[in-house]
């Protein structure tokens, strides 16, 4: 008898696992491909997904009162009931293409902004969460005012670890705006502590005159993972620790703000204290400078 209510609530924990867990597919509502990359959030909370490159995702949620929201470059924002995500479809946006202008470039100055001073301080394995670095626009960009490649420091245990790239303009109230891309930049890097330099002259981006977010979004898919087995020395049972790679370096900086995307939204971080002087807060920075040039 003890035996048989031991199983039944083995049986019962295994079921609670599986029901905590939402699985689904998210394709383009035109052609119906599935749509790779997908970053997708249980709504003002901090749980978040990526959807593999089949386009196949499994969130760790299944409140059916709960809602995802599904966000891609190029698709509208979608928000739907978890227990309608079986299946989602995408309406892509129509881009209104500007002429596109190139012009004649020099290369022959570059200056790279964007350095704190500061020593690289922690890499956070963080969800597919979007961190963004703000540079404002000086007067001194004028005579390098194209943006030839961007730098970020990673931390990474496995090779070709691949996460997005964003640039957003300045919106109106000062959060990040429009993508200045109209199509997923996907880089990846090798194992190991280093900056690599990632080259940007073919989407012809020059430094906006009200200033610039670039954004890291680290993508929870099945190649980045890697699972560790650790024994807890208390218990003597053992757990999985899955980490998904690369980490993004961290700098330790004082800001006026700090805008990062969770929860289906962007969030703006401001310092609550009063009558301190200054409205400054220290902040972990992601470690993203830019190289321009003429």
């Amino acid at each position: 008898m003890k035996k048989d209510k031991l199983v039944l609530a083995v049986l019962f924990l295994m079921s609670l696992a599986v029901a905590a867990q939402t699985k689904g597919i998210v394709k383009d509502s035109i052609s119906g491909k599935p749509i790779p990359y997908v970053n997708i959030w249980v709504e003002n909370e901090n749980i978040g997904t990526t959807a593999e490159e089949n386009g196949e995702f499994l969130i760790h949620s299944q409140e059916a009162n709960k809602m995802l929201v599904f966000s891609a470059l190029g698709y509208e924002k979608k928000r739907i009931s978890i227990s309608k995500a079986a299946s989602v479809f995408l309406k892509p946006i129509a881009f209104q293409l500007d002429e596109l202008v190139i012009s004649k470039r020099y290369e022959t100055r570059t200056i790279e902004i964007g350095d704190t001073g500061s020593a690289i301080f922690q890499a956070f394995d963080n969800g597919p969460r979007i961190d963004t670095k703000f540079f404002p626009y000086l007067t001194s960009y004028k005579r390098t005012k194209y943006i030839k490649q961007v730098a970020i420091a990673t931390d990474s245990r496995i090779d070709e670890a691949f996460f997005k790239i964003h640039f957003y303009s300045v919106a109106p109230n000062g959060f990040p705006g429009e993508e200045l891309l109209s199509k997923d930049f996907v880089v990846s890097v090798n194992r190991g502590l280093k900056e690599t330099k990632f080259n940007v002259t073919k989407f012809n981006l020059r430094m906006p005159k009200n200033g610039i977010f670039v954004g890291f979004e680290k993508l929870i898919v099945e190649k980045n993972k890697q699972e560790k087995e650790l024994l807890d020395a208390n218990t003597n049972s053992t757990r999985i620790q899955k980490s998904y790679y690369p980490f993004v370096m961290y700098n330790t900086v004082e800001r006026d703000f700090f805008y990062t995307f969770s929860g289906g939204k962007w969030n703006k971080q401001i310092s609550e204290e009063k009558g301190n002087g200054s409205n400054k807060i220290r902040i972990y920075e992601p470690a993203i400078n830019l190289i321009l040039t003429n």
